[in-house]
């Protein structure tokens, strides 16, 4: 992703400095940032409190915390819950990373450290130009996906099939005129 970045910087004919870093030990000093963003990156720490507070840390007071993430009930959700199934479990007490796309569930994680908390919807198009064409996409992209795919093919081609079979059932559900649509929630906050 750094390497994309980095290339699409240099397309757009701007200076970025890039660092690489791990949302649960974030290599910045405390509030050192006015606005801190996560176009759904945290959702994957596997402790979410940690993320968080980390992404708070870096945030000064009165900064802006704003992040994109996945609903568990639409398309990336649902997905996600698919992959899921063909996975074997996550260790005890790593929550799926849907759950950030619950407000009720954000209110709680954010609590009193933040306030006028927003959330919006959008939805972001992704060009296709067939469900299978897009599942493709998604075996070659998709972390999660990735890896099960590169282990069923080896291990278990009749599950991998089946797996192809649901996902394209499920990206079926919403792919329409060349557009498989994504509809994730945006939440904005400032630190206390």
């Amino acid at each position: 992703m750094l390497e994309r970045a980095r290339e699409n910087a240099r397309v757009a004919g701007v200076t970025v400095e890039w660092h690489e870093g791990d949302v649960e030990k974030l290599p910045f000093a405390d509030a050192a940032f006015d606005v801190v963003l996560s176009q759904f990156g945290h959702i994957f720490a596997p402790r979410p409190e940690v993320a968080i507070g980390e992404m708070l840390r870096v945030l000064k007071p009165g900064g802006t915390i704003a992040f994109s993430t996945w609903p568990p009930e639409l398309f990336v959700g649902r997905m996600f819950a698919l992959v899921g199934s063909y996975l074997p479990p996550p260790p005890p007490g790593v929550p799926p990373p849907t759950q950030w796309g619950d407000p009720n569930t954000v209110r709680q994680r954010l609590g009193s450290a933040v306030k006028d908390l927003s959330f919006d919807r959008a939805t972001m198009l992704v060009p296709a130009l067939s469900v299978g064409h897009q599942r493709l996409a998604s075996e070659k992209s998709g972390g999660p996906m990735v890896r099960l795919v590169k282990s069923l093919e080896d291990s278990d081609p009749a599950k991998l099939e089946k797996l192809r079979r649901e996902y394209d059932a499920l990206a079926g559900e919403y792919y329409e005129d060349n557009l498989l649509p994504q509809d994730y929630l945006l939440t904005r906050a400032t630190k206390v």
